[in-house]
């Protein structure tokens, strides 16, 4: 069987989602601004490997310290404490781009600075609708996209697709084998509803007033506590969601790709596919927070990910799809593998493109979470 490309067209679930990721163009231009001096990632946890850093250095000149977090919501925090402050380069999902503007917290992107022709156009102009761009102006190029699945133990609780579900983490024979992250976790519960028809209004209208939102949530938080057993352990960040199938006994939960392929890499039975209600699909990319400080050196960073090396790096180092166009043919055959076995058939036009999530929405979204978690 042919592996599937990961550069394949791929179409929201939700026509509104509007991102398309088509067929890769050839890329030219440099890595542009910035060859000597120092910058200051501040990224996602084992997003950044050693081999990154060298490579980087070693093509640019500039001296890359990398700071990892472990959430979306520690990002913004640390953020909103030092009012920008600190580094020159953050990551955060670009659906929560716009909490970031509203508090004044992100410079916009100096469009002609960018090598946009290295980026898959599609993944561009998607993540105008998606969170990037807001009042007309751009405060994030996107460099990578994933999703939130099902991980599975493939011998103790094994899944195919097209029958596998949010559903099942939810099943009576799964008590005490589950793991979920609370608020998306609460989103996977809606969905497996929604198909059920047990939703007063579709998911997705949750994330547009706050009394769609408690109207669902209420049905999704009664749902949740009523099954909570299954929960073996919530995570929240990549080392915890590993450690639910590493030592704590789950077969079965909701995780990152990311997640799942570290733990196929050990050596661990682990699989990951797209369940029937499509898998949660995030994109994120590089922002530059207001006090940055090294700006050249952040473009410069922001250009040399878009490169085929770079993101084929990346990508073989997460098994997170990177938008950089030429870097599917520098894939590992691993890397390949565990794409067309998470995506197979129709997956990829069913994907679940995450909505912006307002600040609003957040706080609500975490409410709900609390509730459920100290139930």
């Amino acid at each position: 069987m042919s592996s599937i490309n990961r550069r394949t067209l791929i179409k929201s679930a939700a026509a509104t989602a509007g991102v398309t990721l088509a067929a890769p163009f050839i890329a030219r231009g440099s890595y542009a601004a910035g060859s000597s001096g120092t910058l200051n990632i501040f990224a996602w946890a084992g997003y950044i490997s050693d081999e990154m850093l060298a490579a980087f250095e070693k093509a640019t000149g500039i001296k890359p310290v990398y700071t990892p977090y472990g959430t979306n919501d520690e990002l913004l925090n640390q953020m909103r404490a030092s009012n920008g402050a600190g580094y020159d380069v953050i990551w955060p999902a670009v659906d929560r781009v716009p909490n970031y503007v509203e508090f004044g917290l992100l410079q916009p992107i100096d469009e002609a600075k960018v090598a946009w022709d290295k980026a898959l156009t599609s993944a561009v102009k998607g993540s105008e609708t998606l969170g990037a761009v807001v009042g007309g102006k751009r405060y994030q190029v996107p460099t990578d996209w994933g999703t939130e699945a099902l991980s599975f133990d493939k011998n103790a609780s094994p899944l195919e697709y097209g029958k596998a579900s949010y559903g099942d983490i939810w099943k009576p024979e799964m008590k005490g084998k589950a793991t979920i992250r609370g608020h998306s976790g609460l989103v996977g519960l809606g969905l497996w509803l929604e198909a059920q028809g047990k939703l007063p209004k579709p998911m997705r209208d949750s994330f547009k007033d706050e009394a769609t939102m408690r109207a669902n949530y209420d049905v999704i938080l009664a749902e949740a506590v009523a099954r909570k057993g299954n929960i073996v352990q919530f995570w929240s960040n990549e080392n915890e969601a590993q450690g639910a199938f590493r030592t704590n006994g789950a077969v079965i939960g909701q995780t990152w790709d990311s997640s799942a392929a570290g733990l196929a890499k050990e050596g661990l039975p682990i699989g990951f596919v797209a369940p029937v209600e499509g898998a949660l699909t995030w994109m994120e990319g590089v922002s530059l927070p207001v006090g940055a400080k090294n700006v050249e050196q952040a473009y410069a960073f922001v250009n040399w990910m878009l490169t085929p090396e770079a993101g084929a790096l990346y990508a073989n180092h997460t098994s997170i799809n990177t938008t950089a166009v030429g870097a599917d043919k520098l894939l590992s055959d691993a890397s390949k593998a565990f794409f067309a076995a998470a995506y197979p058939g129709d997956a990829l036009e069913k994907l679940w493109w995450w909505p912006i999530q307002d600040n609003w929405f957040v706080a609500i979204r975490n409410e709900y979470q609390d509730k459920f978690l100290s139930a």
